[in-house]
């Protein structure tokens, strides 16, 4: 017997909300916060199509104070900085920049609880990458 990966957890601690950092999610990922959640839930989990690894945020009462262990890679369906422009208008701030001259690497965000994500170049700017072309 094995296991799947059912939620992909996100701790918040005050003064975050779990609705509030699962609207930001949800505005990333294009997937609706759950329709049985509200405002002040302890738990808030985004919606997403059967079968598909869900985020949940999750109230705790500490703040984080290292580095995430684990941590989100995302590729978007746009170019990697317009993607991360978009997001950081949502209201993500970088943490670390990893791009490089040659249109490689990725730049490492926080949302706004603190937790860490990459955005990586896109599939377009890969293909183009891997056949030597600029990205």
């Amino acid at each position: 017997m094995t296991s799947i990966v059912r939620h992909i957890t996100f701790d918040c601690a005050p003064p975050h909300e779990p609705y509030a950092i699962a609207e930001f999610w949800s505005q990333v990922l294009g997937h609706p916060v759950d329709p049985i959640d509200a405002p002040g839930d302890d738990e808030v989990a985004l919606e997403v199509p059967e079968g598909q690894t869900t985020l949940l945020f999750v109230r705790v009462p500490e703040a984080k104070t290292l580095k995430n262990r684990v941590h989100l890679d995302l590729q978007p369906d746009r170019p990697r900085d317009e993607e991360a422009e978009r997001v950081i208008a949502l209201g993500a701030t970088i943490t670390d920049d990893r791009r490089k001259p040659n249109g490689r690497g990725w730049v490492v965000l926080a949302d706004p609880a603190g937790n860490e994500f990459c955005i990586e170049v896109s599939t377009a700017e890969r293909e183009a990458l891997t056949a030597g072309e600029p990205a």
